[in-house]
């Protein structure tokens, strides 16, 4: 390469591209994504509204929008409903915290010991595969319909989330800066603090948010197979009843809880790591 290429590559200011992106305001686009997102659900409403009545679907399988928004108006007023969703909130927030906690100390411990690191490697690695489904008939079996069975499948699915971004970001510790922490006789507890918390935490924050999403999941699905207490139980009468409209507005108020679950973890995330470089490049 030439020394005029090399200048002409260098030199070149950062954000001055010229391509036909380079007019486009980040801020408007920024202001327009939250149109297109409602234009999408628009879209998406009249299409569950029209579908019915075109013929192509029977109305008794898949009923008309405005009945599934007429289902779910009589379902807010029942006090039933109420006490499902805090059944279903109270096993997702109670797994949820069970198993961040459990992820969080044993990823640490695992992950600050070597040897326990190396022998511990074979057993994760079987365990975390099994599907959580799997193990219904042993929460039954154990604890029947109860909360704790919501609970050991929420907690077995969760786990392992945090657990392996835990793991992940103990083992993108710089070498460099854990040799450093010792040379200034840092105790084991300060080596964690300081050097690696402050490396982990991107990764915890990414597993948290995955096992947020992963416990909703089995949260609803625990209470639709087993029969727990909560919105998958009352999802189950819906559809044995054959109160269609209430079964779809039942599945559409789980949609809204994991897009809220999902902006939640993401608040969090971004309040936690307001220092990192990636949400400071975002903000």
């Amino acid at each position: 390469m030439t020394p005029s290429a090399t200048a002409s590559v260098t030199t070149k200011p950062a954000g001055t591209d010229t391509g036909p992106g380079a007019a486009r305001n980040p801020r408007r686009l920024g202001a327009a994504a939250p149109l297109r997102g409602l234009a999408g659900l628009a879209g998406l409403v009249v299409v569950l509204q029209v579908l019915p009545h075109s013929g192509l679907v029977s109305g008794d399988y898949l009923p008309p929008a405005s009945e599934m928004t007429r289902a779910l108006w009589h379902l807010l007023a029942e006090d039933a409903f109420w006490t499902a969703l805090g059944d279903t909130l109270t096993g997702w927030g109670l797994g949820l915290a069970i198993a961040v906690a459990a992820g969080l100390v044993a990823g640490i411990v695992i992950g600050s010991v070597p040897v326990l690191r190396a022998v511990t490697a074979s057993t994760i690695e079987f365990l975390r595969p099994i599907p959580s489904v799997a193990l219904i008939p042993v929460a039954v079996l154990l604890y029947g319909t109860d909360l704790r069975s919501v609970l050991l499948l929420v907690v077995y699915a969760s786990f392992w989330q945090v657990l392996v971004q835990v793991l992940a970001g103990t083992q993108d510790v710089d070498p460099v800066a854990e040799d450093t922490a010792r040379s200034y006789r840092l105790g084991g507890w300060g080596r964690v603090r300081y050097v690696m918390w402050p490396t982990a935490l991107p990764y915890v924050m990414t597993g948290v948010r995955l096992a947020a999403t992963v416990a909703l999941v089995l949260t609803i699905t625990a209470e639709l197979v087993i029969g727990a207490p909560g919105l998958g139980h009352e999802i189950a009468i819906a559809q044995t009843s054959g109160a269609v409209p209430q079964v779809y507005a039942l599945v559409l108020v789980t949609g809204l809880l994991g897009v809220a679950v999902n902006l939640m973890a993401r608040a969090v995330e971004r309040r936690a790591l307001h220092w990192h470089p990636s949400v400071r490049r975002e903000g």
